[in-house]
């Protein structure tokens, strides 16, 4: 079965959360979508909000284009999750249209490439033919790592693209990056640490 063109003005994201500039999920500082619903259950996940499979905000794929090609100064997009590759057919029409802009893809997916690949799903082929990067495989608290972009050992990073292969020699080593925005309204937490201290982190906030 073949992909068609077209139909993204109708195309719908559900989204579980969107962070506007993050540096800690990918090279350069980046525009972060974190997607909903993931089939998986990794033990300790760092995303348990964005795991049920369920609506949560439904935004168009114009929309959001819109909203990540209104930012100035950003170098790409990360798509994080629950697990994006649900929802690859809307997030090829949207990665069409950033990359049409100028914009690097990076790609979190709980699937390893070649599952991915063996699923033998056209919009899944076409997505990741849009990747610069893909961080593959599930958390595995067991294996925790203090990684550049990621939070296990199993977890690889596929340069897809020429665009970043030169940074191949520096994730191998040196420390995870993690952030913490807060304002008015709460606070947002993004990166790779592990979840008591998250939890140690997120109960002093709220005192």
């Amino acid at each position: 079965m073949g992909v068609e063109g077209g139909g993204d003005e109708r195309a719908m994201l559900n989204v579980g959360a969107w962070m506007e500039r993050s540096v800690a999920n990918g090279p350069g500082e980046r525009f972060v979508l974190w997607l909903q619903g993931c089939p998986l259950r990794c033990p300790d996940c760092f995303n348990p909000e964005f795991l049920p499979l369920e609506p949560r905000h439904l935004v168009t794929v114009p929309n959001m284009a819109a909203r990540i090609l209104a930012l100035e100064g950003i170098e790409g997009v990360t798509y994080s999750g629950g697990e994006p590759t649900l929802q690859a057919e809307p997030l090829c029409h949207l990665s069409q249209r950033l990359r049409e802009a100028g914009l690097s893809i990076v790609c979190y997916s709980g699937y390893t490439l070649e599952q991915l690949r063996d699923r033998d799903d056209p919009w899944i082929e076409r997505l990741l033919s849009y990747l610069d990067i893909l961080i593959d495989g599930p958390y595995l608290c067991g294996q925790a790592a203090n990684l550049p972009w990621r939070g296990s050992r199993n977890q690889r990073v596929h340069f897809l693209s020429p665009t970043y292969r030169h940074l191949a020699p520096q994730i191998e080593g040196g420390p995870a990056e993690v952030e913490l925005a807060v304002g008015r309204d709460g606070f947002a937490a993004t990166g790779n640490w592990p979840a008591e201290f998250w939890e140690r982190l997120r109960k002093a906030l709220e005192r």
